[in-house]
């Protein structure tokens, strides 16, 4: 048996807002394994140390294989960032779901094999990470601090390949689009001088390079009827997480709707979401529409708050949620973790008693990570919750409805959510890429966390993007406002009638839209401890 040596003990950190880095020695410390070298290329220790950290972090490290038989310097091909996504994606690919027979991290691909990219875990090249957060191959446009660079719209296309409507999806509030006065439901005709909309297959490349570059050329009509031709810009901005808030007296019902697109720090999140559900309480609110159709995750911190706004104060002290690491992890066997200083959220270093605090102080057993209702705020009334959610439902907003299930009348509306109760936080490797493993399931307090596959809605339709977020004819909004006020659900038919009076049309055999994403939605999709305990 030889033992690694690691490589890196030798972390800089830069503190935020400063140039200068910060330079601390990290404890050094041996991982036993077969044949891993002390010796070889940066990206040969590198490949090693990816493969090593998986062996005591992973949360299914126990299906992962040997060093031998892995081989992670078999993976030096390319570039060093392609170099280690390929060998972290083959390492997510052990552990089998047995419901699925298919990797818990298998991703398909439009023919229905394997995409070629994990469904969990992934790399950040930090050189991107701000003001861009960033997931396998694709860069989201706001990240969960709240920092945007882009034009800051995302389309979708409604129709047939032969003849469709490009609609805006969502706008990024402080974005270049939203001082522009773009909306949700607003219509694209022309992309850069060139009409779109009857021609998919040709026209949807074009429009994604379009709003991939620094500026694009848009025209077309208004979701009021006006007409525009504006030219946006990309830009640095900060963004709110709140898409829409507003309160709809329903058949005598007060319900308080939110479209919440992120959850984002505690600067970025808590203050205007304190504010909105000050706003609910006072106005009399009794029921809640919560859109997270476009949120992929963000802080478990956030999401805990969240829960706590929407909660009754007689949950105090009950269990809203645990979190499971792996068995080695939980007994304090996860060594290698002392080469990761611990980073307090404004990713400095911390220090307890003179001495550097790393990943491998704390504890991972799960009473040391189990988490209590705490009422926040003043809303106390609320009778039913109905979430509005998508395959793009990911993370920290599937563990908001997990929370609340076995204590609350909560109801889905909309598609399957993309299934991911698993959550981490970053290792940091070479001073350049944070790697993010499965290290967690979220666990609620009746033991439900098995929802890899998503949560399936009790009423199902499509994204309908020609109505604005919090609007009563947009067909999600309006399903779940009936069930808030009849206690059930009506028929798509139904529903369909009771739009169509409205002036909405909709499909009356499938209930809903065919709807294409256009730019893809690559916001953060993750769910991010920051918290632990010191053993």
């Amino acid at each position: 048996m030889k033992s690694f040596l690691s490589l890196f003990s030798l972390v800089i950190f830069f503190a935020s807002c400063k140039k200068e880095p910060v330079l601390v020695q990290a404890p050094i410390s041996t991982v036993s394994t077969t044949n891993a070298s002390a010796t070889g290329s940066r990206r040969q220790s590198t490949l090693d140390s990816l493969f090593l950290y998986a062996k005591e972090v992973y949360y299914w490290n126990n299906e992962l294989p040997t060093y031998d038989v892995f081989n992670p310097r078999s993976y030096i091909n390319g570039s060093n960032a392609a170099s280690y996504q390929l060998a972290l994606f083959n390492l997510s690919q052990y552990s089998i779901n047995a419901a699925t027979g298919k990797p818990y991290e298998f991703v398909a691909s439009s023919t229905g094999g394997t995409s070629g990219r994990s469904k969990y875990s992934y790399i950040k090249d930090q050189a991107s990470a701000n003001p861009v957060a960033y997931l396998p191959d694709l860069q989201g446009s706001v990240d969960i601090e709240g920092n945007g660079f882009d034009t800051g719209i995302s389309f979708s296309a409604i129709g047939t390949s032969s003849a469709y409507e490009v609609r805006v999806k969502f706008v990024s509030p402080g974005s270049a689009a939203d001082k522009a006065g773009f909306s949700r439901g607003d219509i694209i005709s022309q992309v850069n001088n060139t009409t779109v909309g009857t021609n998919y297959a040709s026209e949807v490349s074009l429009i994604n390079n379009a709003l991939s570059a620094s500026s694009v050329k848009l025209a077309g009509k208004k979701i009021n009827g006006s007409a525009f031709d504006v030219t946006l810009a990309r830009s640095s901005y900060k963004s709110s997480p709140v898409l829409k808030d507003t309160v709809i007296l329903s058949n005598g019902k007060k319900v308080g709707y939110i479209a919440y697109s992120r959850f984002s720090s505690a600067a970025n999140s808590n203050t205007v979401l304190n504010s909105i559900f000050a706003e609910f309480a006072g106005t009399g609110v009794t029921d809640l529409v919560i859109d997270l159709r476009y949120n992929g995750g963000g802080y478990v911190s956030t999401a805990e708050h969240f829960t706590n706004l929407i909660a009754p104060s007689s949950l105090n002290g009950k269990v809203m949620f645990r979190e499971k690491f792996n068995s080695l992890m939980q007994n304090g066997g996860a060594t290698i973790l002392k080469n990761q200083p611990a980073l307090d959220n404004n990713n400095k270093v911390q220090f307890s008693n003179g001495k550097l605090l790393t990943y491998a102080d704390y504890s991972y057993k799960e009473e040391a990570n189990s988490y209590n209702f705490k009422k926040a705020g003043s809303l106390n009334s609320i009778q039913k919750v109905v979430f509005i959610i998508s395959g793009s439902t990911a993370s920290s907003s599937e563990m908001l409805i997990n929370n609340l299930r076995p204590f609350m009348d909560v109801k889905l509306v909309g598609k399957t959510s993309y299934g991911k109760p698993v959550g981490f936080f970053p290792i940091t490797l070479e001073n350049t890429y944070d790697v993010y493993y499965s290290m967690f399931t979220s666990i609620n307090s009746v033991g439900q966390t098995d929802y890899f596959s998503g949560f399936t809605p009790d009423w199902d339709a499509a994204d309908d993007v020609t109505h604005g977020f919090g609007d009563p004819k947009e067909v999600c909004f309006a399903a779940a406002l009936t069930y808030i006020t009849k206690g059930s659900f009506i028929s798509t038919s139904s529903l369909a009638t009771l739009l169509s009076i409205k002036g909405v049309k909709m499909n009356s055999t499938s209930g809903s839209f065919e709807v294409r994403d256009l730019n893809n939605d690559n916001s953060f999709q993750g769910m991010v401890e920051h918290r632990f305990k010191i053993k």
